[in-house]
């Protein structure tokens, strides 16, 4: 048995760690900072700095990866081990995930055991979809579409970046929503998702869109973005009704903004259109709109970008 696990494990990790390393390097983190962020030895690390990164981009080609998409998933690796080390494993699962998806590996893996020359596993396992699956992709796709397109939109985005979630079937199951693993993000002046939508890719935005909807069960979708003095001039002219929470003065282990949103909605017995966490102690000021669906939800954001460059 020769499953494409070892290509994870011999090529792909410690060739994306190095580049992790050589990223956190450049924003002055400690060699043991580092260490602990990507749970390795300091002295892995070390080696991982005084390398050389053509042997991490020579090997990372050979699994089909050019430069450009290797360090695009570097860049949002180490944005996500700064924030949560589970973050970090969702993102790289779902990267490598996809990688699989597309048959990127295969070619490595054939060659490493020509026996498997006529496998297929990993496109029928990861690329497969149902219908009702793919339409949901295909959907949340478009919605992206419109975010990365949207003029100016960068003027909004928070910058814990964007993420769009998505329920397709009636479900309180987080697996069931479809959302852009590692998020929508900056890249210089432009919009670009890191990666395809999957399903179950943002446990926190499933979160708050599951428990918005047991006040508001007409929406399935929900997008975020900033929040401040101007974006609260536009949602009072468009008429948008906010809840509010925030105000944190420390964050424990769970997920403080659906913990204030569950308290926020039993103190407000009313309907709303947007949720406004004001953000606290490690917590970003954020918005969030809901849409009957994530087109609708990524319509309405760029609308709110758009007014927000003429307030």
């Amino acid at each position: 048995m020769q499953p494409p696990d070892e290509l994870m494990m011999d090529t792909f990790l410690p060739s994306i760690r190095q580049l992790v390393a050589k990223s956190l390097e450049k924003e002055r983190f400690s060699q043991s900072k580092i260490a602990a962020m990507l749970g390795i030895t300091q002295a892995s690390v070390s080696l991982y700095l005084s390398s050389s990164k053509e042997k991490a981009y020579s090997l990372l080609s050979s699994l089909s990866l050019g430069r450009e998409e290797s360090d695009r998933y570097a860049s949002l690796l180490a944005e996500d081990v700064k924030r949560s080390p589970s973050y970090a494993v969702a993102t790289l699962g779902s990267i490598w995930a996809n990688l699989l998806g597309r048959g990127a590996i295969c070619g490595a893996h054939r060659k490493l055991y020509p026996a498997l020359a006529e496998c297929d596993y990993c496109l029928r396992e990861y690329g497969g979809r149902s219908s009702e699956r793919s339409e949901a992709l295909a959907h949340v796709t478009e919605a992206v579409r419109i975010i990365e397109s949207a003029r100016g939109f960068v003027s909004v985005m928070p910058e814990v970046s964007v993420n769009i979630a998505y329920l397709p079937v009636d479900s309180e199951d987080p697996r069931d929503v479809v959302a852009v693993p590692g998020r929508i993000a900056k890249v210089r002046n432009s919009v670009k998702a890191m990666l395809p939508p999957e399903f179950g890719a943002s446990g926190h935005m499933a979160r708050v869109l599951l428990l918005a909807r047991r006040r508001l069960p007409e929406v399935r979708a929900v997008i975020n973005l900033r929040y401040n003095a101007r974006i609260e001039k536009v949602l009072k002219k468009m008429g948008l009704r906010p809840l509010r929470i925030g105000g944190y003065t420390q964050v424990g282990q769970g997920d403080p903004t659906v913990e204030a949103l569950a308290a926020g909605m039993i103190r407000e017995q009313r309907r709303f259109d947007v949720v406004v966490d004001t953000g606290g102690e490690g917590i970003e000021p954020d918005v969030y709109l809901f849409g009957r669906d994530a087109v609708e939800a990524s319509r309405l954001a760029e609308r709110i970008a758009k007014q927000y460059s003429a307030v």
